[in-house]
């Protein structure tokens, strides 16, 4: 019998590819009538995607194809990088669905499944008749914070002058009203408005939206898309996490086993571990609170630390590779002073620091990847938002859910224009202390962990969306 064929397109970021690689893995995992074909497209210079798809090459019920390269016009924007990238790959797609339908060994089209920032392809799915389903990357609650604000741009013609006016804004997927300053940053600026029109515009034309996300966690949020008027008549949601992602194996300036090694030693949850994902970095005044932080509070620690980037580059932050080049950006003798007690690295392998025993707190920037990790290990986060959606996921972890403390809920660090402030050493260290000494936040986050790791078993919630998501997709043909 010939398999339902669905075309993957993922966004070329690695923590969005890997998610979506993973979810791809549970999808034919749960339905052997399916096959899988992923198209990867490449940002211009960027590194390759090699290192995430050759663990999944060799199952025959998914398939990659390379797209060809792309240049963008001269002196792009990195606003409109990813639009124009997305465009000049339309050709390419068509070109590649095509080959697709029409060769021997593939089974019938049945769906596309597009990242969240690529729903340009719809247009394409559209020609074959076929529906798109979009994965969204992080939650059900900033999914319905992004389609409210949408709403309210296209049908109120509320604009983002007004938005950074309002003090708080009622939200139907938040219980609590939601200030100002824990919206996107895409929303609150006049500049980025093209992108979040287009980009939101993007998800309400999709068939069905798949969320990285389970019932449990996100149960107001998920409720109010039946239940508010606002919401029914927008695509049907199928919240199918948590996925969590593997990490590539890369050296920074200490190898990932000497970490474990040193964190083997230490008493149980008493590790506070700072990890600002693939992007965080901070400038060099920041990066010294945070150590006066640090050793203020007496904590053990795991500190990630990378070199900062320049204003207006959208990629990640590079490595110190050398003890001394730390040195030149920490205080005089902080390496010295706690060698005992803590470990400066450069790139983090997260998954197994945030699973080990000895930690017991964790200061983010609450992406969603990294949330849905501290959930899963039962690690209470200390909320240290920098942009896209972090400041709503920093507000739903704190008010929201009760499973984080708060270190700061309004900073923002602007691609153009640096940090909004700089946050104070006496601030951190009191989120650090608080991380590792609040039993009700840890009490919450070690009953929800129970939740999330049962969620994808038979007859339970993410399963039985997962079930009604794969009949969706078999349907079509």
């Amino acid at each position: 019998m010939k398999k339902a064929e669905v075309v993957f397109i993922p966004f070329p970021g690695p923590s969005h590819l890997i998610s979506t690689l993973e979810f791809a893995k549970l999808l034919i995992n749960r339905d052997n009538r399916l096959h899988i074909t992923v198209l990867l497209m490449k940002f211009p210079n960027s590194r390759g995607t090699d290192a995430y798809t050759k663990s999944l090459s060799t199952s025959d019920s998914i398939s990659f194809i390379n797209l060809p390269e792309c240049s963008l016009p001269p002196n792009t924007n990195p606003r409109d990088a990813f639009g124009a990238l997305f465009e000049a790959q339309k050709p390419n797609v068509r070109q590649a669905v095509s080959d697709l339908t029409n060769g021997e060994q593939y089974g019938h089209l049945a769906a596309f499944v597009v990242d969240m920032f690529c729903t340009t392809m719809i247009d394409i799915a559209k020609e074959f008749s076929v529906p798109t389903l979009v994965f969204f990357t992080s939650g059900v609650a900033s999914l319905g914070l992004n389609l409210h604000l949408h709403t309210l741009r296209v049908r109120d013609n509320v604009d983002p002058t007004q938005l950074q006016q309002l003090k708080e804004l009622v939200i139907p997927t938040f219980a609590h009203p939601v200030p100002s300053y824990s919206l996107p940053g895409s929303v609150l600026s006049k500049e980025w408005e093209p992108f979040f029109l287009n980009y939101v515009g993007g998800l309400k034309k999709a068939d069905g939206i798949i969320v990285n996300s389970f019932e449990e966690l996100e149960s107001h949020a998920i409720k109010s898309f039946s239940s508010h008027s606002e919401l029914a008549g927008l695509p049907i949601i199928y919240p199918v996490g948590p996925i969590l992602t593997p990490e590539p194996e890369t050296k920074g300036v200490v190898e990932s086993n000497d970490i474990i090694k040193w964190l083997d030693d230490q008493p149980p949850s008493s590790v506070v571990f700072l990890c600002f994902g693939t992007r965080g970095s901070f400038d060099e005044d920041q990066v010294k609170e945070i150590a006066h932080a640090i050793e203020n509070s007496g904590a053990r620690f795991v500190w990630s630390l990378r070199k900062p980037l320049p204003k207006g580059v959208m990629a990640a932050p590079s490595e110190y590779y050398s003890l001394s080049d730390l040195s030149l950006v920490l205080p005089e003798g902080f390496l010295d002073r706690t060698t005992g007690i803590g470990r400066v690295i450069g790139w983090a392998p997260q998954t197994q620091i945030l699973a080990h025993p000895a930690t017991g707190g964790f200061v983010s920037h609450c992406g969603w990847n990294s949330t849905l990790e501290s959930v899963y290990f039962g690690v209470p986060i200390a909320t240290w938002p920098i942009f896209a959606e972090q400041q709503a996921n920093a507000f739903e972890l704190v008010v929201e859910l009760k499973m984080a403390v708060e270190i700061v809920l309004d900073y923002r660090l602007d691609l153009f224009q640096g940090p909004n402030y700089l946050l104070t050493a006496d601030k951190i260290e009191k989120g650090i202390r608080s991380v590792l000494d609040n039993d009700e936040v840890r009490k919450n986050v070690k009953k929800m962990s129970e939740k999330s790791r049962k969620t994808l078993l038979e007859n339970e919630s993410s399963h039985t969306y997962l079930g009604r998501l794969t009949d969706y997709i078999i349907n079509q043909i």
